[in-house]
């Protein structure tokens, strides 16, 4: 049975017993504490917790989840998975025990011919909470599971949590025995290969605080209502319905799997069997290509983008793994336009989006790796020298702070540097590596947490939104009286806030746009009789509620007080003006490049905006001019904006754009501006024409990371007050080199041409003088041990190529016996440079370049490096250099220095 058929098969199950079939939500998803959606109960938890009142009593869905803790274990073992995807059932104060197991017992032993799956009812096993006497009962008495297959285990195992602070509770456990191939008998404490399990069913009826571990955290009491949250392992069961042993050989990876093997001519599974034992090398390579592949493919689709932090960094770091993989294998060609079609063609039966939207998905990936083989080039060269260096010190490992360097500076896998220096005799220092790289994430964590409101899961908050959602009425007015709802600081509620305190406020009702979208707050004022507040920010912290982070001016404020909440009407003013710019921006932008130019982030104030969209390459002045020519023609033509709302489902069919990542609710506002031209889901402020937008200029275009371009503009005065300034610049110009505007381009790109005349004639003249020096160097030469040496200081400046030059001039002076020369130099600024030169005859006698820059670039305090003809460094210290010389004569000499 194909996974789509098996995905298929569970919502129609629940469906037919009045669930609501919901979306899956974007893997990126908007929670402080998560990276990604890790659990299938993700985006329900505000209604498990009480923040919000369900729209369903029951919810049926199949969510793409992330989990990168065990990313080092995927491929080692057979249940470790990046991407995965959770089928649940979710009752929010409705059904509970009995109903959930029965239905999870009915799917799974219903026949295949009457749209079950057919599980064989003898070979299930249940697991429940220590004391969960009442699940043993059902199990036994219901649905007539013999005591002996039902196990008691303790919390770390049927206690079920996020593992963070929220909802939690007991839960039971569905395995399936997969028979004597796959293991030990005994039951699923004895042996989890061979009793896989595959559903696990959450009585969810409190909630809990933070902790150390699975075990280790304090109940903070009862959940509002009972409710039920199960999920059942989609890629489990289909490896139990295909009849394979893992998850890896399904039919959403095995075929990347056997692509991977074809293309590096590799078999798969020669040295496996059904017993879990130690995979081969090839295999676990082949595993993390299927599995990363597949996982990349659904990230990008959400709209994630490679990065250097947060959900960027995953997504980079799995894409380079794959890679690294397939080059392990055998393989050094771009492994992706190979590999990347195939798992798309896995999935799109699951998400057709992934088959629409695959050329967007393509030049984000493939520009990836193509940024990601650059780097293996440069890294292996740094790698190289690093090694020479540290085998020359007498050192047996590399430190860990170059093994992070490596890795954070130039993306080099840690994998990588451990088997390239392992093949030089080197170790590497993995705890110094492993310390650096766990501060690295403690700084990352500490930032993201940071930028977000640092107690969004706050009580205050909650009890706050208990009492109401804030309304918004910032559509139709900039004024609007209200009353304080509450007061909030550190997170804790309090009374009063008085002159000079920051505070933040909740309102009843407000005018005060929250960031979101990719617009701004509003700024503006909340005034009392004898009270006012400068807004400084606005915020969401939870679903419904919106925050104003304030400083009191004048006055004292109190929870119930009345007050007045005016927006600055020209911040708002501009603002609408640059939000509705970005989507005239986009929609140029789609006209002219092709609907793969889709929007995958946007940030807009006041006057300004930058959209940022998949693209693989710059955008030339006649491609930038023609976007910028056609958002100016839509203003120009007065563009009616409406704003309707309707269903998720309407909005789809009508071809409303979405941004990718964003998580909608069912009924959704739509922006159009021109029809049909520009239609997006969106919640911002916009303006009621396209010509209240005023003029648009684009100002920059530029790479923010592989396959992703940034666009930035000016709209409305900031873009008058830009062109003005640009027209300022043109005009200074014209009068300073004498000739018209529209012959700047040509007079700039003559007076360029002279200059870079100039400086080859000068570079040719300086060469010369620096050569004609050569013959008076090579006769201050000296026999040192049958060896003719030069060393000296040339002039002030010559460096690089002349410094070189000069080097090889002056050992083809001293004959056809044994030389070396050593030169130097001072830079212009500061340091020196140094290179050395050996002839054939010194190197015959055992001489050799890089060995005299070896003893010369310590003195001194200098690095270098190189072969043994010619070798060169920079650095240190020019008082040294003569020191220098001294430590070279002496080596040459065979003295100590």
């Amino acid at each position: 049975m194909k996974t789509s058929e098996i995905r298929r098969r569970f919502l129609a199950h629940f469906e037919a017993d009045g669930h609501t079939v919901v979306p899956s939500a974007p893997l990126p998803f908007d929670d402080p504490n998560l990276l990604f959606v890790n659990a299938g109960m993700v985006q329900f938890v505000p209604y498990f917790i009480g923040q919000l009142n369900a729209p369903w009593q029951r919810a049926t869905s199949v969510q793409k989840c992330i989990r990168t803790q065990d990313i080092e274990e995927v491929g080692k073992t057979t249940r470790h998975g990046t991407f995965f995807q959770m089928n649940g059932n979710f009752s929010f104060g409705d059904y509970f025990k009995e109903h959930a197991i029965k239905m999870a017992w009915d799917l799974s032993t219903k026949s295949i011919s009457d749209g079950g799956f057919g599980l064989d009812a003898e070979r299930i096993w249940a697991t429940v909470y220590l004391d969960d006497e009442e699940a043993v009962d059902i199990w036994h008495r219901v649905v007539g599971l013999p005591h002996e297959r039902i196990v008691r285990r303790g919390k770390a195992d049927n206690y079920w949590s996020m593992g963070i602070p929220g909802p939690c509770g007991p839960c039971s456990e569905l395995y399936y025995d997969r028979g004597a191939d796959y293991g030990r008998p005994g039951g699923p404490e004895v042996d989890e290969d061979r009793f896989m399990e595959f559903w696990n069913l959450v009585f969810m009826q409190n909630e809990r605080g933070a902790g150390t571990t699975k075990d280790d955290y304090p109940i903070l009491g009862e959940l509002p209502a009972k409710n039920i949250d199960t999920g059942m392992g989609l890629e489990r069961m289909s490896t139990l319905l295909q009849g394979v042993d893992n998850l890896y050989e399904i039919d959403e990876t095995r075929p990347i799997l056997n692509r991977a093997a074809e293309l590096t001519g590799k078999q798969y599974g020669l040295h496996s069997g059904h017993a879990a034992t130690e995979s081969a090398p090839d295999d676990v390579r082949l595993r993390v290509v299927a599995d990363h592949i597949r996982t990349a493919l659904m990230l990008v689709g959400d709209g994630v983008t490679p990065d250097n932090e947060g959900r960027g960094y995953v997504l980079r770091r799995i894409l380079r793994r794959a890679v690294r993989a397939m080059r392990l294998l055998g393989y050094d060609d771009p492994a992706l336009p190979e590999l990347l079609p195939v798992a798309r063609d896995c999935m799109s039966a699951s998400y057709p989006e992934l088959a629409s939207e695959y050329d967007r998905i393509a030049m984000i990936a493939y520009a990836e790796e193509a940024a990601f083989r650059r780097t293996l080039v440069a890294g292996t060269t740094i790698l190289d020298t690093a090694v020479t260096k540290a085998k020359a010190a007498g050192a047996e490992s590399l430190q860990g702070e170059q093994a992070f360097a490596l890795h954070d500076t130039y993306g080099f896998p840690i994998d990588l540097t451990l088997e390239m220096a392992a093949e030089q005799g080197l170790a590497v220092d993995t705890e110094g590596f492993a310390r650096l790289m766990q501060e690295q994430r403690a700084r990352s964590k500490a930032d993201a947490r940071g930028k977000k409101s640092a107690h969004a899961d706050s009580p205050a908050y909650r009890d706050l939104r208990e009492r109401g959602v804030t309304e918004f009425t910032g559509y139709g007015e900039l004024i609007t009286e209200s009353h304080v709802r509450g007061l909030v600081r550190d997170g804790e509620s309090v009374p009063t806030a008085g002159a000079g305190e920051i505070v933040e406020v909740v309102l009843e009702r407000t005018p005060f746009y929250a960031e979101s979208g990719g617009q701004i707050a509003d700024e503006g004022v909340i005034t009392a009789d004898d009270t006012r507040l400068r807004v400084l920010d606005v915020q969401r912290p939870v679903k419904g509620l919106i925050v104003h982070r304030v400083q009191v001016e004048e006055g004292e404020l109190h929870a119930g007080q009345r007050v007045v909440a005016s927006v600055d009407p020209e911040w708002r003013r501009s603002a609408r003006q640059a939000h509705s710019g970005t989507h005239v921006v986009h929609a140029a932008l789609r006209q002219v490049l092709g609907p793969s130019a889709l929007q995958s982030g946007s940030y807009n104030k006041p006057g300004y905006l930058r959209l940022d969209f998949a693209w693989n390459a710059g955008l030339d002045a006649a491609t930038r001019a023609q976007i910028e020519d056609v958002s100016n023609i839509a203003l120009r033509e007065d563009l009616p904006v409406d704003v309707r709302h309707m269903t998720l489902a309407q909005a789809r069919e009508l071809g409303a754009l979405a941004l990718f990542g964003e998580t909608y609710d069912e009924t959704v506002r739509v922006v159009d501006i021109g029809g049909a031209w520009s239609r997006e889901l969106c919640g911002g402020t916009h303006v009621e024409h396209s010509s209240q937008v005023g003029a648009l200029t684009i100002v920059g275009e530029a790479s923010i990371g592989a396959g992703v371009r940034r666009l930035e503009a000016y709209v409305g005065l900031e873009a008058l007050r830009y062109l003005a300034t640009e027209r300022a610049l043109v005009t200074a110009l014209t009068e300073n080199l004498k000739v018209p505007a529209a012959e700047l381009p040509e007079r700039v790109e003559a007076l360029v041409t002279r200059l870079r005349a100039a400086e080859k004639e000068l570079d040719r003249l300086r060469a010369a003088a620096v050569l004609e020096s050569a013959g008076e160097l090579a006769a201050q030469s000296s026999d040192i041990a049958g060896t003719r040496f030069v060393a000296a200081q040339a002039p002030k400046g010559v460096t690089g190529n002349d410094l070189r030059s000069l080097a090889l001039d002056v050992r083809a002076r001293l004959g056809a016996s044994p030389a070396a020369v050593l030169l130097t130099s001072e830079k212009d600024d500061g340091g020196v440079s140094f290179v050395a030169a050996v002839n054939e005859a010194g190197r015959s006698a055992g001489l050799a370049a890089g060995e005299l820059v070896k003893v010369f670039a310590p003195v001194i305090g200098a690095r270098g490096g190189g072969k043994p003809d010619l070798a060169q460094g920079a650095g240190g210290e020019v008082a040294k250099v003569e020191d220098g010389f001294a430590s070279v004569r002496a080596s040459l000499a065979g003295t100590p220095g």
